[in-house]
């Protein structure tokens, strides 16, 4: 192996071997060695013991109320008979895509929050990043099939029930989350195939691809447009299409002549619109943007967001503003509280 002389990094704590500016290379079997014993710390935890049980009972409150209130969704649309559209299927789709997205960090953070060692190794965050990446795809894939089904129902009335059959709605909803899946693994790959300097710690609460980003040794303009490329697949090309759902609902609305017809046809658009706005919002700041942009403190912030906050509104916009939501999660909680008295 090339001797170079170690330098030392004071942003992250750790020594990068280098000769002449360029990465020493080092033999095949060393580095898969290294790759597979390497471990990664979590840096972003409150240090402080009373701070650490604040942040543990605030987000094990969260995820409760995240599984307990996207639960319900899924049940109350799998019970009611007059709830089984394709509006509400897609719905339950997405509260199940929320349960699953939010289990795949949620718990690791809670149990981070408590142990001494918040350590993971590099191919558990590969997989955890994997999961978070797709799912969280997923996410806005499925956002832009319930546009497309809004688009379908005011736009088309008489041919919706045409447009969008069962077989349609599942395969929207299967392609979203492999199209997630897919996009999110070629990522991933190219992101842990890059050669990491001995950095280990990670400047955040689990495995995202900017802060893991950080920690490569081959930092180019390459690199970042590639990263941009695939965030730009499962970020900007939902979001155009949504974008185009909603223009054509638009001006198909500004034409009926009925005031009545208009205020109901905006109040059926109006949550998935809150819903859009909260989830590409963050997504598009924290990943549609140069690698140079990146503030720890802030991206901490904003993942809080989308990982704990936008799943934990879903349900309530969609419950707030949906009377037969409302209704329907009522029957199932009465009927399960008459059960138990029996």
């Amino acid at each position: 192996m090339a001797q170079g002389k170690p330098m030392y990094h004071q942003s992250d704590s750790s020594f990068c071997f280098c000769n002449s500016g360029q990465i020493s290379v080092v033999s095949s079997m060393t580095r898969e060695n290294h790759s597979v014993l390497m471990e990664f710390v979590f840096l972003a935890y409150p240090s402080c013991s009373e701070l650490r049980i604040l942040s543990f009972l605030g987000v094990s409150l969260a995820y409760a109320l995240i599984i307990t209130g996207n639960f319900l969704i899924m049940v109350s649309i799998h019970t009611e008979a007059r709830l089984h559209t394709p509006m509400y299927y897609f719905l339950g789709s997405l509260s199940g895509v929320e349960i699953c997205y939010t289990a795949v960090v949620v718990p690791h953070i809670l149990a981070n929050t408590l142990q001494p060692e918040k350590t993971i190794t590099l191919l558990g965050c590969a997989t955890q990043m994997v999961f978070f990446i797709g799912l969280g795809s997923a996410d806005c894939f499925l956002l832009a099939a319930m546009a497309y089904d809004r688009y379908a129902a005011i736009c088309h009335p008489l041919h919706y029930p045409l447009m969008m059959t069962l077989t349609l709605c599942v395969r929207l909803v299967v392609g979203s989350v492999v199209t997630g899946l897919f996009l999110s693994l070629q990522l991933v790959a190219f992101v842990f195939s890059l050669p990491f300097c001995r950095a280990r710690g990670i400047e955040h609460f689990f495995c995202d691809v900017p802060p893991v980003m950080r920690l490569v040794c081959a930092h180019s303009h390459v690199h970042e447009q590639s990263v941009l490329v695939a965030a730009t697949l499962a970020i900007a090309v939902p979001f155009f299409l949504i974008s185009a759902s909603y223009a054509s609902i638009a001006a198909a609305v500004l034409k009926t002549r009925s005031a009545a017809g208009r205020s109901r046809a905006f109040s059926t658009c109006s949550s998935h619109l809150t819903v859009v706005l909260l989830q590409y919002g963050c997504c598009a700041f924290v990943y549609l943007r140069p690698n140079s942009g990146y503030h720890p403190k802030q991206d901490q912030f904003l993942s809080l967001v989308y990982t704990l906050g936008t799943p934990l509104l879903n349900p309530l916009i969609y419950t707030l503003r949906n009377n037969e939501i409302k209704g329907a999660i009522g029957r199932v909680l009465t009927k399960n509280s008459l059960s138990r008295n029996s």
